[in-house]
């Protein structure tokens, strides 16, 4: 219960800021909390289990550092070293070991909570590392894990929009030599608030940025079918590429970085 993020609510007054108490927006976002799985990557056969058939609903968030407000009223939480929950035995897979899962997590959850033993979960793992969506101003509403975004161990996410009003969103994994991302939405943002666009982070195109010795750059995208995101390549199809994003990223030659978990957006 002490893992995953709070939404609480303060009012300044006479005193300062003060903790309004109760209120109708305050709870915690737990380890074990549902959240709901969308985008590209929801259903995926990597992304279901024995507890969830559909590969669309998961229990909690964990590692969760930054969080960013988006034009529409919502925050972005970011799934940051989420690895050190899950244990993978004597013998992790190549795809385990990419994520930096150990034969024991640091935690030792597994101990007590079956699903953080990837050895018998193999699947349990695709399911964090994620960027959660989700609305303060509605406590009835579920968090949401925007597979569209990509996988990582993502510090948090940022959001600016284009000129013709569509959200983009940047983010980093707090991990040494890994990468940076930028999300373009397919669809502009829309008046209304949340409800309006609860879809939009579900649809549009995620990129990694390649920078050169020349000073110039490129951002790469993350599409299945381009270049070597293949089947042949071991990608299956979209959800494939955005489960494994380090390894579509390495396919790429994307740059590495240096741990690039904070990301600031200049307006001028």
């Amino acid at each position: 219960n002490a893992h995953g993020f709070a939404v609480f609510e303060a009012k300044l007054g006479d005193k300062g800021w003060q903790m309004v108490r109760p209120s109708a927006h305050a709870r915690r976002i737990t380890a074990n909390s549902p959240c709901q799985i969308t985008g590209p990557a929801a259903g995926h056969p990597l992304m279901q289990t024995q507890a969830d058939s559909s590969g669309t609903q998961v229990l909690g968030t964990v590692g969760n550092c930054a969080s960013s407000m988006t034009p529409w009223g919502t925050y972005l939480s970011g799934e940051e070293n989420w690895a050190n929950y899950f244990a993978a035995g004597d013998k992790p897979s190549a795809h385990h070991k990419r994520w930096g899962l150990r034969s024991k997590s640091y935690y030792q959850w597994e101990a007590f909570d079956q699903r953080f033993d990837a050895a018998q979960h193999p699947n349990e793992p695709n399911r964090f590392g994620w960027i959660v969506e989700f609305d303060p101003m509605d406590p009835s509403s579920k968090p949401v894990k925007r597979t569209a975004l990509g996988r990582g161990a993502h510090e948090g996410a940022w959001v600016t929009q284009t000129a013709d009003g569509r959200a983009v969103v940047y983010s980093g994994e707090d991990a040494r030599f890994e990468y940076i991302y930028k999300f373009i939405s397919r669809d502009k943002i829309s008046p209304g608030g949340a409800k309006a666009n609860r879809e939009l982070l579900d649809h549009g195109t995620l990129y990694v940025a390649r920078f050169d010795a020349d000073g110039t750059g490129q951002w790469l995208p993350l599409v299945h079918g381009q270049g070597p995101l293949t089947a042949d390549q071991g990608f299956a199809d979209q959800g494939e590429v955005l489960i494994k994003a380090r390894q579509a990223s390495d396919a790429l030659g994307a740059t590495r970085m240096d741990r690039p978990e904070w990301l600031t957006i200049d307006r001028e």
